[in-house]
């Protein structure tokens, strides 16, 4: 592609100009827009690496600029534009601060792809209308080319014919992901500017670093990937030489960020400032955009990367239990190689290796190991019916270089699915349930040898107990945002010495000891673990407490660790002590919060107290094992003094969790509570849903259908866009014509035939004299060209001006139809009520004559 540059000052070609308040919403829609028309076009979408950033995830970003001192210009980039929501969710956030913010926003953005240019063009306009409305001059150098390639020339040995390379002030930026072939253009380019990578998004990420001014403040949301491992060595360095970090923020959840575009990548949020002073770092950690309940944990720029790793690993300590389960692995006194033990992948690459491999052993024969021989007693089990996979490779000879002589290996997955509570899984290969000939590991295995050789079983049984204990994992996850478990990453790790692994390892015999057993027998035997207060036991307590809300049948988004500690808030459950201790004491949100905090570890930010209380407590309410003002029941619900305890019955059922009476009490306790839950009856029945109409009256519509968005089309939209209407017609799920005032119809010249098919909504909005026709799109299609005829069609007689909207219950579900939407209409969407998109023509939110 040609790579040009264009500089243009845009302005809006609306009648009235976006608000800087609502200029995310609108530029949301652009982006849903956009990736339903990419959405089929997978693999230029891969070629691209593209992956656009949601509004709720923009406008976080855009919040972490500091600026403690604005300059009046502001020169803002953004490398991947995209559709300019990052761009947008700048400039949305900087006319937000009115107290301190720039007289001039200049914006240079780049976009590679042709087909991104029209919607970016449009961002940029209403970009520049926001801007104007809020007294803030704006332009854009929209530049449609290759970043990688235009910016390595202009930080690199190219300068000269480059031109100055421009400094910023402020970088935002979802830089694309996909890997850099090392013989490509980009690769070579970068390499000639002195940068090193072999991913795109990291590529980006440093030039846009080198193209800062002293103190250019970035913003960027890329994989945690980068985090550790020797491929994105040089990248670190860079980082933490060149920029001083502020602010790290992860998703618990990996596909939170990007659901959307089914993206399942652990990402990290970072602000860091470009030569700054090193300053402590705010790790915060939230389960997706939409949570406010954020926990926060400060860790000092050492914490972060320490001082004595050549690697420069970054380390994300989520809280306080964390903190403490890294120095005491960090207390640890030996590496592998210290204790003279070697790791490497298997040698067996399956496809390589296809005319050798067997399903059953036979004379000439060696076992083959892979990760599904693993079994979860913590041992190989050989041979299995593995359907696709197989069990045995041919030898080559005495000196075939994929074998490895009979003994004890310990093996650790590579990589471990989704799903897994566990990254680190480690297993014992047994010499003594396998044939007596050598043995070969497919290369999705780490294997722990000794000289290539097997090792002592006490040794090798203690390894495989240590490296499955709770610290082991817990600690990994603090420096690796990926599923993958490589053998530098165990290289890395620090192990007691070896007699204290021989030790541990006389508790392994025919299967490895549960988790709750490893953690205790690791604090037993290893002195620097069992110093101060348990983290282990924080973080399985918190996970039986996970346990017994899945066994309550909690919602699913109420299975989570807030959730956890919210629960064990409310029996007063220290990290040490059993469930039969679980007491009833009553709380209010800030005491639990304040208990989380002091107990185990975990500190909310102050304004997570509604989160808790509306997506937690609220719901255990409902589920009747929590009471609300059990000491005062006629306490007002908006109460300062609101305060929760676990009912009496529920609190019996908890005490006897982890014994042999709980399965029983608990199926005992749940027939006790049919008809009780209201959460499960209401998910169950729910046979009617109740309608707050304008009058005040309440009408009932039958569930299921369209009806949930039939509901707030009623009380939501008609307030607001058709005030004082009259509500002529609503059709129903079970009813056809629920509402229908036909005498009214007629008198506003509209007599429907008895064929014709109605919308779900009709309102008369009087003091316009509008007829406001709405359709409720759950599995029915929107007001599309055809349905706008019909419509047109069925209301012809009208002598009030015909409005024709589109309703959806999210953007997600408008994603799906945005084009076939009909020009000249509107759409609503439920998630975002107080706005109205309108599809093009001459006015907004109007009838247009014949």
């Amino acid at each position: 592609m040609a790579r040009t540059a264009s500089t243009q000052i845009y302005t809006p070609t609306v009648e009235h100009a976006v608000t800087a308040a609502a200029l995310l919403d609108r530029i949301d829609l652009l982006r849903l827009d956009v990736s339903a028309r990419l959405a089929d076009d997978q693999a230029r979408r891969a070629k691209l690496g593209q992956f656009f950033t949601p509004e709720s995830v923009a406008r976080f970003m855009a919040s972490l600029f500091a600026f403690p001192r604005m300059p009046k210009t502001l020169r803002l980039l953004d490398a991947g534009g995209g559709n300019g929501m990052l761009t947008a969710a700048a400039v949305a956030e900087l006319c937000s601060r009115r107290a301190a913010r720039p007289e001039r926003i200049s914006a240079t953005v780049w976009e590679l792809d042709d087909a991104l240019i029209p919607s970016l063009e449009g961002t940029l306009r209403l970009c520049e209308a926001a801007c104007r409305r809020e007294g803030v001059a704006f332009t854009a150098d929209l530049r449609h080319g290759d970043f990688i390639l235009e910016a390595a020339d202009m930080v690199g040995a190219n300068r000269l014919f480059a031109g100055d390379a421009p400094q910023f002030d402020a970088a935002i930026l979802n830089p694309p992901y996909r890997k850099l072939r090392s013989d490509s253009e980009e690769r070579l380019r970068l390499r000639a500017a002195g940068i090193e990578t072999s991913n795109l998004y990291a590529a980006f990420v440093w030039l846009t670093v080198e193209l800062l001014a002293d103190q250019g403040e970035l913003v960027a949301i890329t994989p945690r990937s980068y985090m550790n491992g020797s491929y994105f060595r040089p990248f670190r360095r860079a980082l933490v030489n060149r920029m001083a970090f502020h602010r790290v923020h992860v998703y618990d959840s990996r596909q939170a960020a990007f659901n959307q575009d089914d993206v399942l990548q652990e990402n990290a949020i970072i602000h860091a400032v470009r030569g700054g002073e090193p300053t402590p770092i705010l790790v915060t950690t939230s389960h997706g955009p939409g949570d406010d309940g954020m926990a926060s944990q400060t860790l000092t720029p050492e914490q972060f990367v320490s001082p004595t790793d050549s690697d420069m690993v970054m380390h994300v300590v989520p809280d306080e239990t964390d903190a403490q389960i890294g120095d005491a692995m960090r207390r640890l006194p030996y590496t592998l190689a210290e204790l003279e033990i070697a790791v490497s992948t298997g040698r067996v690459v399956d496809f390589r290796a296809r005319d050798r491999l067997r399903a059953k052993a036979s004379n000439g024969d060696a076992p083959l190991i892979f990760p599904r021989h693993l079994s979860p007693e913590g041992f190989v089990e050989w041979p299995r019916d593995l359907r696709d996979k197989p069990n045995a490779i041919h030898v080559r000879g005495d000196e075939d270089p994929d074998l490895l002589p009979r003994g004890w290996y310990v093996l650790v997955k590579r990589f471990s699915a989704k799903e897994e509570k566990r990254r680190v899984v480690a297993a014992l290969c047994d010499p003594n349930r396998l044939p007596r000939s050598p043995v070969a590991f497919d290369n999705k295995l780490n294997v722990i040898h000794q000289d290539h050789h097997g090792l002592p079983p006490a040794l090798a049984k203690g390894l495989a107990l240590f490296l499955n204990g709770t610290a082991v994992d817990a600690y990994f996850r603090q420096f690796s945002g990926h599923t993958q478990v490589n053998a530098r990453d165990l290289r890395s790790l620090r192990f007691p010495d070896r007699e204290t692994l021989e030790r541990l390892g006389r508790h392994v015999n025919g299967r490895m000891p549960s988790t709750d057993e490893i953690n205790r027998l690791i604090r037993e035997e290893i002195p620097s673990m069992s110093e101060g207060d348990d983290p282990i036991a924080n973080k399985t307590k918190v996970e039986s407490a996970l346990d017994v809300l899945k066994a309550l049948k909690a919602p699913k988004g109420q299975v989570n660790e807030r959730s956890a500690l919210t629960l064990l808030a409310l029996v007063d459950l220290e990290p040490t002590a059993p469930w039969s201790k679980a007491g009833n004491p009553l709380r209010g949100v800030t005491e639990l919060m304040d208990w989380m905090a002091a107990k185990y570890g975990k500190k909310y930010a102050p304004n997570t107290r509604e989160t808790i209380r509306r997506f937690t407590l609220h719901q255990f309410v409902e589920m009747g094992f929590v009471l609300l003002n059990p000491d005062d029941p006629q306490r007002p619900t908006n109460s300062p003094k609101n305060v929760y305890q676990v009912e009496p019955s529920a609190l019996e059922l908890l005490r006897t969790f982890g014994t042999d009476d709980w399965h029983k009490n608990l199926s005992e306790y749940l027939d006790s509570m049919e008809g009780k839950n209201r959460l499960r009856e209401a998910a169950r029945q729910m046979s009617q849903i109740p309608v707050t109409l304008p009058t005040g009256q309440t009408l009932h519509l039958s569930a299921g259908g369209q009806n949930v968005l039939i509901k707030e089309i009623i009380e939501q939209f008609a307030p607001r866009f058709t005030p004082g209407g009259h509500l002529v017609y609503v059709g129903d799920a079970g009813d056809k014509h629920l509402v229908y005032d036909e005498a009214y119809l007629k008198k506003l010249g509209v007599v429907i035939d008895r064929h014709g098919k109605m919308p779900d909504v009709v309102i008369h909005y009087k003091d316009r004299n509008w007829l406001v026709l709405v359709e409720a799109v759950t599995s029915h299609g929107p007001v599309n060209m055809l349905r706008h005829t019909q419509l047109k069609d069925l209301f012809a007689g009208s002598k009030a001006g015909l409005v024709f909207v589109t309703a959806f219950l999210d953007r997600q579900a408008m994603r799906e139809y945005l084009p076939d939407i009909a020009w000249e209409t509107e759409v609503w969407v439920a998630d975002a009520p107080t706005h109205l998109i309108h599809f093009n023509g001459e006015r907004f939110l109007g009838p247009y004559e014949k």
